[in-house]
C-alpha cells in the first residue's frame, strides 16, 4: 500500500514539463486574441458561430481546451423593443374587466 501511496502523492511533481538543460516550460492555453490563460482555467470561447464554456487542460504534453458542455454566460440584453397596442383588444371592454377586479 505504501509504494502507492508514494505514487500518488509524487504525481504532481511529474506534472512540470522541462525543456532541454532542466528548465521548466510554462504549459498555457491562449484565447482567440492571443492571451494567456492558465491551466484549469474556464473561458467562453467562440467557434464556427457556437459559444460553450471550455477549460484549459493537458493532452498528451499538450495544451487543449474541452468543451464543459455548459452555454457561456452571458450578460448582455437584446435591444428593448417597443410594443405598440393590438389593433383589435379581442372584444374585451377594459371598463368591464377593471370592475370585475374589484368586485
Amino acid at each position: 500500500m505504501a509504494p502507492i501511496l508514494a505514487a500518488v502523492i509524487a504525481l504532481p511533481a511529474l506534472a512540470d514539463v522541462s525543456g532541454p538543460g532542466g528548465k521548466v516550460i510554462d504549459c498555457y492555453c491562449t484565447d482567440t486574441q492571443g492571451a494567456r490563460v492558465e491551466l484549469d482555467e474556464e473561458i467562453c470561447l467562440v467557434v464556427g458561430g457556437r459559444a460553450f464554456m471550455a477549460r484549459c487542460e493537458m493532452s498528451l504534453n499538450n495544451p487543449i481546451w474541452r468543451d464543459t458542455g455548459r452555454a457561456c454566460v452571458s450578460s448582455s440584453l437584446a435591444p428593448l423593443q417597443t410594443l405598440k397596442p393590438a389593433p383589435d383588444a379581442g372584444g374585451v371592454d377594459a371598463h368591464v374587466a377593471l370592475t370585475e377586479d374589484k368586485v
